[in-house]
């Protein structure tokens, strides 16, 4: 009001006609840069102010950005966005200690999954003294995408207090991932931009990861092919345990689209890691939700995955489908095999690992000439096993399994129908990641690392909102 009161006569409307002025040619000189720095400067306060006051915004924000990050940065913009991602975490993480003042609940560290995290991310912590790591500085970098992302649990668990923002929190991943799935039908059928040629024939080593028997691998609005297609996956199984609870016609009409539609696109990408995922999936959903109609729609749907695994065909899309399914004629899955088999002495004989950050990107820039710089570990349990060792292996698999089990334990006991659904969802996503952590590295790229620490929290928050639910039915 002070604004409006201070702008609204004629020199206030000279002095925003001046700025609009300078604004203007600012982004005329400059470009784009210029642009995005003129609405941090108009926005940028509120945004941080909002996401700190107001919890379902900056979750909103964060999970939003997550998967707009790759896209934005091919764009040309020229600023560290994973240090704005860092950013927004320790925005939210301060609003949780605000909110902490105000409404105290420390029953949030409590429980089997919240101690495993904390234990993992404290071995984390101290990775930054082990005595085998080549490089201290390899761990600065590293330690962010580990111990501040897990950290997002605790944030999810506390501020999500209410069924509507899971909906609404579920609606939002579906229409990204529906956003996701549609740009990589563009990129199929009509191509890539001109900043996305650019970036493919930047470096040969791209082309020869992403170009494969005459065919781009698409990666949509995401990092790469894998990500994208892991991403694919969860959103259908979204879909798919969605199906079971919806009543209206309309609403199983859209889910069963949605599930075409992230289906293709995950073909699209050319990952033979995610092909299996769905399947695998749906063997857990089977298992835990045994009745008539899903046992019927379970034999369509494998029939239907085993005419897709045999039949004759030239596509390439659908012939590097196949080839998933048949491992021991996979080029690539042999290599890796045989990869495991080199690094096996190394880890028995390192029970700290290498250091965090050993391999990989950071191991190259920091340590080039270690034995570790050049090792591909394909995979994330291997990446886990070699810079952190087999004791951060067991940790590791201890933290996945405690998950699934309470995943599978809360889904038994929630009676609120749609809040059992929900948990059915967020359980199979984080079984699905797991099996995909092995052919590949699911957890360490945005937006995957951000959305499993959310079905991780949402396993907990359905069980806690439905506790509260039958209290109140008790009383009344």
């Amino acid at each position: 009001m002070f604004l409006v009161n201070k702008l609204s006569g004629k020199t206030g409307l000279f002095l925003l006609l001046a700025l609009s002025l300078a604004f203007g040619a600012l982004v005329i000189f400059n470009g784009i840069v210029a642009a995005a720095l003129i609405l941090v400067i108009l926005i940028g306060p509120l945004v941080v102010y909002s996401i700190v006051v107001f919890p379902a915004f900056g979750i909103t924000v964060l999970l939003v950005m997550a998967y707009l990050l790759f896209y934005i940065m091919r764009f040309g913009v020229n600023f560290p966005m994973g240090t704005l991602m860092d950013g927004i975490q320790a925005l939210l993480i301060l609003g949780f200690f605000i909110s902490q003042r105000k409404r105290q609940d420390w029953s949030i560290i409590k429980g089997p999954v919240s101690t495993m995290i904390l234990v993992w991310i404290l071995y984390n912590l101290i990775q930054v003294a082990n005595p085998t790591a080549e490089s201290r500085l390899a761990w600065v970098y590293t330690i962010r995408s580990v111990a501040v992302v897990m950290l997002m649990y605790f944030v999810f668990m506390f501020q999500i207090r209410t069924i509507w923002l899971i909906r609404f929190l579920l609606r939002m991943w579906l229409t990204l991932a529906a956003i996701a799935a549609l740009y990589a039908f563009k990129q199929e059928y009509i191509g890539f931009s001109p900043a996305e040629e650019a970036y493919l024939y930047s470096d040969p080593g791209i082309a020869d990861l992403l170009f494969i028997s005459g065919h781009w691998r698409k990666f949509s609005i995401l990092s790469d092919p894998v990500a994208f297609s892991y991403n694919m996956v969860v959103a259908s199984l979204i879909s798919i345990t969605m199906l079971t609870y919806v009543k209206k016609t309309w609403q199983k009409v859209l889910h069963g689209w949605l599930i075409v539609i992230f289906f293709m696109a995950m073909l699209f990408s050319g990952t033979r890691g995610a092909y299996v995922l769905i399947p695998a999936a749906l063997v857990l959903f089977v298992i835990l939700r045994l009745n008539r109609q899903v046992l019927i729609a379970s034999g369509i749907g494998a029939l239907f995955i085993i005419f897709l695994i045999f039949v004759p065909t030239t596509n390439s899309n659908i012939v590097r489908f196949q080839t998933a399914f048949k491992p021991n004629e996979d080029i690539s899955f042999q290599a890796r095999k045989n990869n495991q088999k080199r690094i096996k002495p190394y880890i028995l004989s390192h029970p700290m690992g290498g250091g965090l950050g050993a391999v990989g990107v950071w191991g190259q820039r920091f340590a080039p000439n270690s034995y570790l710089a050049s090792f591909p570990p394909d995979s994330g349990y291997v990446r886990v096993a070699v810079e952190l060792g087999w004791i951060g292996l067991f940790l590791f698999c201890m933290l996945m399994f405690l998950i699934l089990r309470q995943g599978v334990n809360n889904y038994y006991t929630i009676r609120n129908p749609e809040l059992k659904t929900y948990c059915m969802a967020m359980l199979m996503i984080v079984f699905a990641y797991n099996i995909g952590n092995y052919p590949q590295e699911a957890l360490v790229q945005f937006p995957s690392n951000i959305y499993f620490y959310l079905a991780v929290a949402l396993i907990n928050v359905t069980k806690r909102l439905d506790k509260e639910e039958q209290a109140r039915i008790r009383l009344t």
